[in-house]
């Protein structure tokens, strides 16, 4: 729970402080810019409150690894959700408007996972977790976000070490197989997921990991 929070937070104070220039730069999300990213992240701010407030009498059917869908190709950006978002983003037309409801909606979010009950059972995308579990999912989305909002941003914040760490572990579990050890949290996560091209040394420490890669997760 305390996790969800520090990552949230830092991802949203990441945000917060991006020169308005960089809303128009590329994303690590193919076919997105930052502005389209920041306003998916509004979208799931939403989802969060929805579900938190979603509660379920029913046994978890899902856990915080279990509750991802691996694809098996990356996205294009083609998808019609994704091109709704990116004309979505471009409604705001000023970065000001974007950093206002993701501040607004991401703080309603944040204080909702804080007074959530860790053991209650919510209800989402046809599925049941306890609380727990769901925010302890959406730390592997808010880092793997945080890591797109940068990827083309050296200056901007990075995401926090441990939340590197916890979700680097989720996404080994998701995979079945540990990593090389020689692999970054933060490179791990980028091939692991497909949001970096493996070099060959890399792919050469790949070839013992049994697992087929990348892993894209939805």
């Amino acid at each position: 729970m305390l996790l969800f929070s520090r990552s949230w937070t830092a991802l949203r104070t990441a945000v917060a402080e991006l020169p308005d220039a960089d809303f128009a730069r590329p994303s690590g999300c193919t076919g997105w810019l930052v502005r389209d990213l920041v306003c998916h992240l509004v979208i799931d701010a939403q989802d969060v409150l929805i579900t938190l407030a979603t509660p379920s009498d029913g046994e978890p059917t899902r856990d915080a690894v279990t509750y991802w869908e691996v694809a098996g190709t990356p996205p294009t950006g083609d998808d019609p959700l994704d091109a709704l978002t990116v004309r979505l983003a471009a409604a705001y037309q000023e970065p000001w408007l974007l950093r206002f409801h993701l501040d607004d909606v991401g703080s309603a979010a944040g204080r909702a996972a804080e007074l959530a009950d860790p053991a209650c059972r919510v209800s989402t995308r046809d599925q049941v977790l306890t609380v727990r579990d769901y925010l302890s999912a959406y730390v592997l989305e808010w880092t793997l976000h945080h890591l797109d909002l940068v990827a083309r941003l050296p200056d901007a914040a990075q995401p926090p070490a441990e939340g590197l760490a916890r979700s680097r572990e989720m996404l080994e579990k998701i995979a079945g197989t540990a990593f090389p050890a020689s692999f970054s949290d933060t490179d791990a996560l980028l091939v692991g997921t497909g949001r970096r091209a493996p070099t060959d040394e890399e792919r050469a420490r790949l070839a013992a990991v049994d697992a087929v890669l990348p892993l894209v997760l939805g």
